[in-house]
């Protein structure tokens, strides 16, 4: 599982021209399943979005998390995270999960957020056609992969 990481001061998502999902301060997180991941992946995704520590403290260092500041979380389902562009001019997705797969673990990471950490979690629409605003607080912006690739 891959998702990138933005800390925003605000964040939505809209599908055919309506907001379906909003946030405040807080961390938006684009999220891709891919094809052998399992539950385990999507706890580890959870847990690093609630706890990793990019929020300043009152010594103006990247030394609080999520959890910390209260913040929220907007949850989006990218399954290009997975793209290939090794070769040829077409990226190849045959990593990708196919959404039965995918929606559940997706769906995992969001309850793992909301129930295990507490945050406030707003979501895309899994498969639709999406538009995202936001603004990069930072700017801060961070990979993470449960395979640990990078």
């Amino acid at each position: 599982m891959r998702a990138v990481l933005q800390r925003v001061s605000h964040a939505s998502v809209s599908v055919d021209n309506t907001v379906i999902g909003e946030i405040g301060r807080g961390i938006m997180a684009l999220v891709s399943v891919e094809q052998e991941d399992t539950d385990s992946d999507a706890v580890y995704i959870a847990d690093k979005i609630a706890a990793l520590r990019i929020f300043r403290d009152d010594n103006d260092k990247m030394n609080l998390s999520l959890t910390d500041v209260g913040g929220q979380a907007l949850v989006i389902s990218q399954f290009t995270l997975h793209g290939d562009c090794r070769r040829g001019r077409r990226p190849s997705f045959v990593r990708a999960a196919p959404p039965e797969s995918a929606v559940p673990l997706y769906e995992r990471v969001v309850a793992r957020l909301r129930d295990n950490n507490g945050i406030t979690v707003a979501t895309g629409s899994f498969g639709a056609y999406m538009r995202v605003s936001l603004v990069n607080d930072g700017p801060v912006t961070l990979l993470l992969d449960s395979s640990k690739a990078f």
